[in-house]
This record gives structure tokens, C-alpha cells and sequence, in this order.
């Protein structure tokens, strides 16, 4: 059937035994809201619903949803849809030209439960065909059910108008963002990349303590503190108690991280129970899915003393331990597989998988902030939707090692919805033998998100070790404008080769390709280029004539390159600077 809106005709498939409608609800400004609405006198399970509409190709480039990484350019219509849920991406996309100028950028108010969507060209008619696809996992029944399809052809940069449907989510009942505390948003140490499984506590506090004059203010230890396995399967989570021969005392490992200046963040992979563990056994008629090829478990949500289980494990642990945070993994892993997908009753509280893990959230964060107010939790690229918002105040780009382009496509893509939760890369590494220079790529392309370090640092190279200092130093120095500035990354099809934070008083540019770089009013204090890639120069296009300004050039490790004024007269300027350094104009 098709329904009339504002703006569109919009066609719907399915929803049998649903009566269903598609009112504009407003349409002002080039912002319309459209509300579903979905109404049956006995409790269905709605599956499969489609809406379609279409809009036209025109002046449209590229595209932008949460989970398109690399491939930002435009979709036909039998491309696949990206799949979001709570635990998942969120359900927004954008379309925009070469300019970065929107021209629709579409988000459905909700986020919680499994939808698919995607805009393709249709070639017949050099239009895209819009899909928003509904309950696509299996819904318990239900007698009603209402959202919006938020539509959005202002002509303003994308950025801007991605971050007002973060602002929308965020506003909504339920979907309140949790505080983010300070430390959150200061470096981190990661024992990941370094370490692996390989946890030694003594050799973790020495590196605590390198990190702590380095300026990291928490060490997050990952994976390997519950067994001996070094395999780097799941088989042996679900206890979740400290392997002796790993880490003989926790109380005082904490204690003695505590001691080097460092909070203290644990690694916990929540839905898994592996074959080996005590809790296979205690969960054994209570798992909906199993994840890898060692038997490993996810366990049903749906259960509340599966909840109460894992609530309590934290709860005990940051009580025992006097832990700072967690580092709680998998929780996109909380699927039910083929064989459960009707699997209903039987001591289940709740029908819906994605309720229960919002319930499972929602009290973990509630009964951990309430022993400790200021508790980290971080989650991971691509839990970043506007509900893992509540249930953390971390987000980290997906496991990239050693890929430093990898690691600014990540972080720019989850800050665009993100507001003020505290957005990390991922843990930076490299190959000791890299050139200094190539080596500050790492944290050049992080500069725009909490850089978090995973080398052991006592082993690096001098020079490295200078470069690190550099730059850890300039990230803490200019952190209120790299996280708390206006983010202006352009051209996402490039996979931002340009990005900007700017505050009133000072702007701060990264270049991280041969690009001509356009620079208008210059700020009252200070601007900065940073040099992101391996040439030995910038080029500028001054809009404007921004007069003398002393210029001061560093190379990757912070020494003075050069040091002059210049007059920036109106127009192109070449201006040179080291590798993996930057230009200060005062």
C-alpha cells in the first residue's frame, strides 16, 4: 500500500494483520517526520515489513551510513542492506555531493530493535530507492508499535546534519547518553598489542608506569587475565576468575597500577561461556547461539538470572579488585540463531533478545555507577548506536592494528553521531624498525580521538620514543579543541583526507593526502596545520589576506625545523614542513 507524506509516496510491504499508517507528523525547515504506526486487536509477530520510497539522483555523489567504512561511495538498489539494532550501528544514512552539502540524510527514531536499510540508484529512472526493512530478526508478538522516519534535505554540510540526529536520539525517552567522567577522555594504556594473552603483572605495572610520564592517566588489560590459554579462542570465558598463574594477586596488581598514577579498566567478553568454563555447564539450557569453532556459548539474555549472573560477576569484581572501568566485548554477539528463533517462555522474562540485552545494559551501568559514580565502560566499533550511548561512555574504533588510516576513518565515523561520549582509537602499534616518521602517522590519524598506546614502551627506539612524547604533549595541550572543537571532516568518499577542529580561539588542521588545503579568517590565537603524510610540504589556498603571522615549523619529534614570518597574502602557498610534523601560525 502507499501512503502520501509530505514529501514522498511511500510504499509499504507486509505487516499482515497490522493495521498500518504513515502520517507526516511536521515538515518545516527541509526537516520532515513521518510516524509508523501499527495496530493489531490480538498480539502478532510482525516480520519482514519494507517501506519504500524514492528520491532523485541529482547533484548526489556519495554516501555515508555508521558501518560504511571504506566503501563510501553510492549504492544501487539490490546492494545489500546494513543491518542495526541496539547493539549494532544505528539506523541513519546520508547523501551528499562532492561538496559535503546533505541532501538526505535519513534516521528512524529506533534504534533498539533489528531493522535493515539502504539507498540505491535505481538505473530505470536515475532515482534512489530508499528501503527502511522492519523487524528483521524474530519479534515477540505484539498489539501496537510507533516510530519515526526522520528525513532531512537542508542544504547544510553532512556533518552537521548527522550530529542533529545524534542530538535527536539523545533527547529521546531512554536513550539519555550516561556521563562521561574525566578520566575517559585522557590517553590509555593497552596491554592488547603489546601483551596479548601474555600478561605479566610486574611488566604491566612497569609499562603502567612509562605510559603514567608519557601522560596516560589508565591502563585497560585485556584479554588473558582469566586463563592460560594462549590460543586466543573464547573456550575458557564465563568464570570470569583470575588464572593464579597469570596474575597471582589482582587486589594488589590493581593496587600497585593504583600506586603508578593509573586507573584500572578489565576486559570482560559478555555473552560468551566457553565448553571449558564452570558456567557451561550451570547455563547449558539457557545459550541462543554459539560464536566460533571451539564450542563456545552465547548465552539468553532473556533469562534474568543470566542477567543477574553477569551483573554480579562486575559487580564483585569492581569490589574485590577496586577495578575503574570495564572493558565489556561481544555484546553485537547476543543473536538468536536459526534453531532459537521461536524459542519463548521456559523462565524467560522477555520475549525480545534486543530488550533483554537493553535490560542487561541499562542495570549494569545503573548498579555500577552506584558503587562507583565515575565507572568507565567502554564498547567497541561497531556497538556505537545512539543506546550503547547509555549503557557506556566509551567508544573505540574496531581492531586495526597497525593501520593508521584505518584508525582515522574509524574514529572520525563514530564522532559524527557520538556528541560527548569519549570516541578512542583504536590501541596504536607499529614496528619498531618504521621510520619515526611513518611511525607518527599512527597517532597523527588518532589526533581527532583519545589516543589509546599499545607498544611496550620501554623497548621502543630513542626516536620513538621522542616522537611519542611530541605528540602525546601536543594531543594533551590542544585536547579541548580536538575533542570539544567543531569537526569538519571533508570529502568522506576520499575517506577524509582534510579534517578540522576549530574553537574561537584556535583551529587546528590535519592534512592527510596531497591536497590544497582552503584556509579562510584566520583564528584571534593560533592555527595549526599538521602534517599527515610523508611529503615535505603543505599547500594552502588563503581565501582571504591574513597578513604576518610567525611561523614555527616542528618535525615528527618536536624539534624546531624552522622558524620565521611570513606574510599569507591572498592565494596559493606552499609551505614547508618535515614529515609527520606541523606548522604553528601565531
Amino acid at each position: 500500500m502507499t501512503y502520501a507524506t509530505g514529501t514522498y509516496a511511500m510504499n509499504v510491504k507486509g505487516g499482515e494483520g497490522f493495521r498500518i499508517s504513515l502520517t507526516s507528523l511536521s515538515s518545516e525547515g527541509g526537516i520532515e517526520l513521518v510516524r509508523l504506526r501499527m495496530e493489531s486487536d490480538t498480539p502478532l509477530a510482525p516480520r519482514d515489513i519494507q517501506i519504500r520510497w524514492n528520491h532523485p539522483a541529482v547533484d548526489i555523489q556519495g554516501y555515508w551510513d555508521p558501518g560504511a567504512n571504506r566503501d563510501k561511495g553510492l549504492r544501487i538498489d539490490f546492494s545489500p542492506a546494513f543491518d542495526s539494532k541496539a547493539t549494532s550501528l544505528a539506523p541513519v544514512y546520508s547523501l551528499y555531493n562532492l561538496n559535503g552539502l546533505n541532501r538526505l540524510t535519513v534516521a528512524y527514531s529506533d534504534a533498539l530493535r533489528p531493522h535493515k536499510m539502504r539507498a540505491g540508484i535505481h538505473e530505470e529512472t536515475a532515482e534512489f530507492e530508499c528501503l527502511l526493512q522492519l523487524f528483521t530478526e524474530p519479534s515477540p508478538p505484539m498489539t501496537e508499535y510507533e516510530a519515526v522516519i526522520r528525513l532531512d534535505t537542508r542544504e547544510l554540510f553532512y556533518a552537521d546534519c548527522l550530529r542533529e540526529v545524534g542530538e535527536w536520539w539523545a533527547a529521546m525517552p531512554g536513550y539519555e547518553p550516561s556521563p562521561v567522567p574525566a578520566a575517559a577522555r585522557m590517553p590509555m594504556y593497552s596491554t592488547w598489542y603489546s601483551f596479548h594473552q601474555e600478561l605479566v603483572p610486574g611488566q604491566v605495572e612497569e609499562q603502567c608506569r612509562l605510559a603514567k610520564q608519557l601522560g596516560c592517566e589508565a591502563v585497560i588489560v585485556d584479554d588473558g587475565w582469566q586463563t592460560t590459554s594462549n590460543e586466543r579462542g573464547y573456550a575458557y570465558c564465563g568464570d570470569w576468575q583470575v588464572s593464579p598463574e597469570r596474575i597471582p594477586d589482582m587486589k594488589a596488581h590493581v593496587f600497585k597500577v593504583h600506586e603508578a598514577g593509573l586507573k584500572y579498566i578489565l576486559w570482560y567478553s559478555v555473552p560468551f561461556v566457553g565448553p571449558y568454563s564452570g558456567a557451561y555447564k550451570k547455563f547449558e539450557n539457557k545459550f541462543i547461539d554459539t560464536y566460533g569453532t571451539d564450542g563456545t556459548a552465547v548465552v539468553d539474555p532473556r533469562f534474568p538470572e543470566v542477567r543477574e549472573y553477569l551483573i554480579g560477576t562486575y559487580e564483585q569484581a569492581l569490589r574485590d579488585w577496586d577495578l575503574d572501568g570495564f572493558k565489556l566485548d561481544f555484546v553485537d554477539s547476543f543473536n538468536l540463531s536459526e534453531e532459537m528463533k521461536d524459542s519463548l517462555g521456559g523462565g524467560r522474562d522477555y520475549d525480545s533478545v534486543p530488550e533483554a540485552v537493553d535490560r542487561l545494559l541499562t542495570d549494569t551501568m545503573t548498579r555500577l555507577r552506584s558503587i562507583k559514580p565515575d565507572i568507565i565502560i567502554e564498547f567497541r566499533q561497531k556497538y556505537i548506536g545512539p543506546l550503547m550511548r547509555k549503557y557506556g561512555n566509551m567508544f573505540r574504533v574496531a581492531d586495526c592494528p597497525n593501520n593508521s588510516s584505518q584508525n582515522r576513518i574509524g574514529s572520525i565515523d563514530i564522532r559524527l553521531l557520538s556528541g560527548d561520549t569519549a570516541v578512542h582509537s583504536d590501541m596504536l602499534m607499529w614496528n619498531p624498525d618504521e621510520p619515526v616518521e611513518s611511525a607518527a602517522l599512527q597517532l597523527i590519524n588518532s589526533l581527532f580521538s583519545v589516543p589509546q598506546i599499545s607498544m611496550l614502551l620501554d623497548r621502543l627506539p630513542e626516536d620513538h620514543q621522542q616522537m611519542v612524547s611530541f605528540w602525546l604533549r601536543f594531543w594533551m595541550t590542544n585536547r579541548d579543541v580536538l575533542l570539544g572543537g567543531k569537526l569538519t571532516p571533508l570529502s568522506p568518499d576520499m575517506l577524509y583526507p582534510v579534517v578540522t577542529a576549530a574553537a574561537e580561539h584556535k583551529s587546528i588542521t590535519a592534512v592527510y593526502a596531497e591536497h590544497i588545503v582552503k584556509v579562510g579568517e584566520l583564528p584571534r590565537d593560533s592555527f595549526i596545520f599538521v602534517n599527515g603524510t610523508l611529503q615535505n610540504r603543505i599547500v594552502a589556498d588563503f581565501t582571504v589576506d591574513s597578513g604576518e603571522r610567525n611561523m614555527t615549523v616542528l618535525d615528527c619529534k618536536g624539534n624546531v625545523a624552522a622558524y620565521q614570518l611570513v606574510s599569507f597574502t591572498q592565494g596559493l602557498h606552499s609551505l614547508p614542513v618535515p614529515p609527520g610534523g606541523l606548522i604553528i601560525l601565531l
